[in-house]
């Protein structure tokens, strides 16, 4: 009996020492990423027009000139911004562009050579990947928690009443003045930027993801607003069974199922259901829903287009026009 219990204690070492393996090496991932994007995130001190007080938020820096990144309800219709870095050094800042209908705005503050983290619109999250969220809600320290990718794909109903499209769900506890910090994986890479405006989701977290953010940058940077056409659906990404697909001789494994339909909206107009399958726009095949933002960003409003869609399995093609999406500026 002695010997069988010597050989099962020595049998159970090797799986408690790969454990603690594990443990070193999930710790040493995250304490990596933070040493790395930790000077990057900003406390952002908010004044605000209309009202007294104010609030606060985080942001991080994009760019080694001074763009910060941070939530559109964060600074919005702010009267005087103050950025707070990690060292302590404190700046005046100013916003150059905001976006509701993504959450998402820049605000820029003096000076260079800053320590950033670059926005990369490729990085594509995968479902059970680590995420790191990172804010600074009361300058000097970044705040950490960390979690999973738990879904991908969410379509949620913003501030304004607009559907916030491909946002990621994560297990990273969040609170209010982590607003606008990045969500990064375990190599400091971008995953999306964390926001705090959905009421009711304990334990569960969401970000804008980085590709949305890349382009709403690109966009504000350039013309201070995101000019965009608009169909007026909201929707997600959808694998489609392989014998629809067959079916109907499409190359793509996707499509955007919609989700809901602005009244009186163009889609609307033109017909389109909730439950609808977009496959195609102008002949331009749609598997995503970030597809359908990408040739919307450089349609003319007003020009109409084919949409190719499936319905309870069958083909139509609508003819719609696209609006230019309203400012949400509320």
């Amino acid at each position: 009996m002695r010997n069988q219990a010597a050989h099962a204690h020595n049998q159970g070492a090797p799986a408690g020492d790969a454990d603690i393996a594990l443990l070193d090496a999930y710790s040493r991932a995250v304490i990596g990423v933070v040493d790395t994007v930790g000077p990057t995130v900003v406390s952002l001190e908010v004044r605000q027009k209309r009202r007294r007080g104010g609030g606060s938020g985080s942001g991080f820096l994009v760019t080694p000139d001074g763009y910060v990144l941070t939530n559109s309800h964060v600074v919005h219709r702010a009267r005087r911004v103050r950025a707070v870095l990690q060292d302590g050094r404190s700046f005046e800042g100013q916003v150059v562009g905001d976006d509701p209908a993504t959450d998402l705005a820049v605000v820029k503050i003096s000076g260079e050579s800053f320590a950033y983290v670059p926005l990369n619109g490729d990085v594509a999250p995968r479902q059970g990947q680590l995420a790191i969220a990172m804010g600074n809600p009361l300058g000097f320290e970044s705040t950490v928690s960390t979690g999973v990718v738990s879904a991908l794909g969410r379509s949620l109903r913003g501030r304004t009443g607009r559907l916030i499209d491909n946002v990621v769900q994560h297990t990273a506890p969040l609170n209010p003045g982590n607003s606008g910090g990045p969500l990064v994986s375990s190599s400091g890479a971008v995953l999306g930027v964390n926001t705090a405006i959905i009421s009711r989701s304990q334990g569960i977290g969401f970000a804008v993801p980085a590709s949305t953010a890349a382009w709403v940058v690109a966009e504000l940077l350039a013309r201070g607003r995101v000019r965009r056409a608009q169909v007026g659906v909201g929707g997600f990404t959808r694998r489609l069974d392989r014998r629809l697909a067959r079916a109907h001789q499409l190359e793509q494994r996707s499509a955007v199922e919609v989700q809901s339909v602005v009244t009186d909206g163009p889609a609307a107009v033109a017909g389109v259901r909730d439950g609808d399958l977009i496959i195609a726009f102008d002949g331009e095949p749609v598997a995503t829903v970030d597809d359908l933002h990408r040739i919307l960003r450089s349609w003319d409003v007003g020009r109409p287009a084919p949409l190719r869609l499936l319905r309870r399995g069958a083909e139509r093609v609508v003819r719609v026009r696209p609006t230019e999406a309203a400012s949400d500026d509320r």
